[in-house]
């Protein structure tokens, strides 16, 4: 049985999964938090990552200092109770820098915290790629509405302009032109802080716009060694140019079904990226594009997939990523279980408009359905909204034990469920 500190927690997705994940495992955590309050489900029940903490240390998780002393605090505590502590962990992005700082206070396995730093930046990815000569794509960092419209005359357009330091997608857009750079640019530098009351840095970061499809790559690297698990196939929803449109991830298929010569190329790009960027230890989440000049990164994620891509790769490799996220933090080589399918997707839906859900017809069908290991569908009175991939409304999951029809499937089963969507109700 082995000790861990959870530094804060996602609330879905992976956040749900890993307590489960570690209790049954005999791991015991204590989760190092700021507010306890944030863990609350909806119907007011404590969110798994409360109720199975062994204890729950309530510290300013946002300040490196600080967290630190209570770090040394619990790690000093528990091995007077004879029970170490052995790593340190999270599945919030926001807090891996964070994550990195404590391991490498307590002596615990991580990757260097001045890496997480960059890593988690997407200008600092983007300069380590132009230090490092990895082909990439022309790009500009703004902190002035001047600047942005500078750099976005000298770079032409469509562009694509990102935050440099939200995740989901949040804040992402693609523009046309002088007009819609301005919303976008806007919507990238107009917040202070974030969802777990981090201040931004406010940038704008100014990309040309890459063609071709998307994947990413879900890979592991210890002691400076990655080995890639495989690489996904994404479907990306793009809504056009017009101001403020963004991107949004409709679906995944593992394992996206590539040439070798492919599947080679894009394998080196990602270890390439990894390399210049310093990254030795962890588990990654790479996107790309597959261009007709080659492969080129959309973003560096030092973490697992999210968006339900974390299943897809246990299903099909028997590699958990969340038991290597353990594993990788208890300095353990992570090992596969056994594997279910041969191919599984998932498919999710999306708001066709703003508005309140008023029903949904055809979601009876999917539990009866065989090849269904999991599926979601909005309550009716649930506002919903296109946006980012926060917003998306549902998911589909499926897997094919012999073959390759799950992408196949899991598009037909979402195409077959009927989403009535009240948009007057939100002006009412």
């Amino acid at each position: 049985m082995a000790n861990l500190l959870m530094i804060e927690s996602w609330l879905q997705s992976t956040g749900l999964m890993l307590p489960p994940l570690l209790h049954d495992a005999g791991h015991r955590y204590v989760l190092v938090t700021r507010d306890p309050d944030l863990y609350r489900l909806p119907d007011g029940v404590p969110h798994p990552v409360l109720a199975l903490a062994a204890e729950v240390v309530v510290a300013e998780t946002n300040d490196d200092a600080a967290l630190l002393a209570a770090a040394r605090d619990v790690a000093a505590r528990e091995h007077a109770a004879g029970r170490p502590v052995d790593g340190v962990l999270t599945t919030c992005d926001y807090y891996l820098p964070a994550v990195a700082h404590v391991a490498e206070g307590l002596d615990l396995p991580g990757a260097p915290a001045d890496v997480l730093r960059t890593a988690t930046r997407k200008h600092l990815v983007r300069q380590a790629l132009a230090a490092g000569e990895v082909p990439d794509v022309a790009f500009a960092v703004a902190s002035t509405w001047d600047q942005a419209r500078k750099e976005a005359a000298s770079l032409g357009y469509p562009l694509v302009v990102k935050p440099v330091d939200m995740n989901s997608g949040t804040g992402v857009a693609k523009v046309a032109d002088e007009a819609g750079l301005a919303v976008a640019f806007d919507a990238a530098t107009g917040l202070e802080r974030n969802t777990r009351d981090q201040p931004l840095e406010r940038l704008a970061l100014l990309e040309r716009v890459l063609d071709g499809p998307e994947y990413s790559v879900e890979s592991v690297t210890r002691d400076g060694v990655t080995r890639v698990l495989g690489i996904t196939a994404k479907s990306v929803a793009e809504p056009g140019v017009e101001a403020g449109s963004g991107f949004v991830e409709s679906g995944h298929l593992f394992p996206a079904p590539l040439e070798p010569e492919q599947r080679d190329a894009i394998e080196r790009h990602v270890a390439a990226v990894l390399s210049v960027v310093g990254l030795t230890h962890g588990i990654s989440h790479t996107e790309v594009r597959l261009t007709a000049a080659g492969p080129r990164l959309i973003e560096l994620n030092p973490r697992q997939g999210g968006g339900y891509v974390f299943e897809l790769v246990r299903l099909v490799t028997g590699y958990n990523p969340l038991q290597v996220l353990v594993d990788l933090a208890l300095g353990r080589e992570p090992v596969p279980g056994p594997s279910a399918a041969t191919s599984a997707a998932v498919t999710f839906l999306l708001a066709p408009a703003d508005g309140v859900v008023r029903e949904v017809r055809g979601a009876e069908r999917l539990a009866d359905d065989a090849r269904v290991l999991g599926h979601e569908t909005p309550s009716p009175g649930r506002v919903v909204r296109p946006g980012d991939n926060n917003e998306r409304i549902g998911h589909v999951l499926v897997a094919d034990p012999t073959g390759h029809a799950a992408k196949e499937w899991a598009d037909e089963l979402v195409a077959g469920l009927d989403i009535r969507v009240d948009a007057a109700a939100l002006a009412r």
